[in-house]
């Protein structure tokens, strides 16, 4: 009888979206003293921006378990979800990437609600909601007058420290080592991490193996498009201490 060869299966992964899981570093800090600081906000809404991966999700689920707000993503908001909302609970509102909204007047219909009840209205998106094909004179005008936190490109200790929760979040045992060396090679992008670690998975699960500098080094050629050699960048690694940055901003 043949050996049978282990077949790499799309299983279903369930990042960790608690608090304690999120990491804080310089490029996340104001975004995540925003959700700290929450109720005390200047006005109903803030606009949490920064590229794909950068954890704007995970902080939308941080402030939706604080605020008992409920949560919503952004190209599936309807009118029909707002009717408990207009029936009074709750208070507290996430819009997850909000430029995705098919129907501008939901949005603000969305913000009057709660503004009239002083509740508040977190979004998440790519990009500032000036940027947004907003038609209606009225909604840009709301947004405009909200805050804005930016989540930008991570140094490479926050890179470190999100290759490892990706790998830890897909329960993945990896070798010392292999997270430095792919640190030290990757594009420094939220995204980037993410795609490496989910190429990573597929070769590991295929040879049935655990994770080793070897087999991350057979995987560089499918990993071309995420890799590249690059110097250290000592002002990044100058920073704070990264087992500091990587503490929960409590209120």
């Amino acid at each position: 009888m043949s050996e049978l060869r282990q077949l790499p299966l799309p299983l279903a992964r369930r990042p960790a979206l608690a608090a304690d899981d999120f990491l804080i570093a310089d490029s996340n800090r104001a975004a995540a003293a925003w959700i700290g600081r929450w109720p005390d906000w200047p006005a109903p809404a803030l606009t949490i921006i920064g590229p794909e991966g950068a954890g704007k999700t995970h902080l939308a689920r941080i402030f939706a378990d604080r605020a008992g707000a409920a949560f919503f993503d952004g190209a599936r908001l309807a009118m029909a979800a707002l009717s408990p909302l207009i029936e009074g609970a709750p208070a507290a509102v996430v819009v997850d990437d909000a430029d995705r909204v098919p129907d501008w007047p939901i949005l603000l219909h969305l913000y009057n609600i709660l503004a009239a009840r002083e509740g508040h209205l977190l979004l998440t998106a790519r990009r500032a909601p000036s940027r947004w094909p907003i038609a209606l004179a009225d909604l840009r005008s709301r947004l405009a007058a909200a805050p804005i936190a930016a989540i930008t490109p991570p140094d490479d200790d926050l890179l470190s420290a999100v290759l490892a929760k990706h790998f830890s979040d897909r329960g993945i045992p990896v070798e010392p080592g292999v997270v430095a060396f792919l640190a030290a090679r990757i594009e420094r992008s939220f995204a980037a991490a993410q795609a490496v670690a989910a190429v990573i998975d597929r070769h590991a699960l295929a040879a049935g193996r655990r994770v080793t500098l070897p087999l991350v080094r057979a995987a560089l050629p499918e990993l071309a498009g995420a890799t590249h050699d690059r110097a250290p960048d000592e002002s990044a690694r100058s920073g704070p201490n990264p087992q500091e940055d990587t503490r929960w901003i409590s209120d």
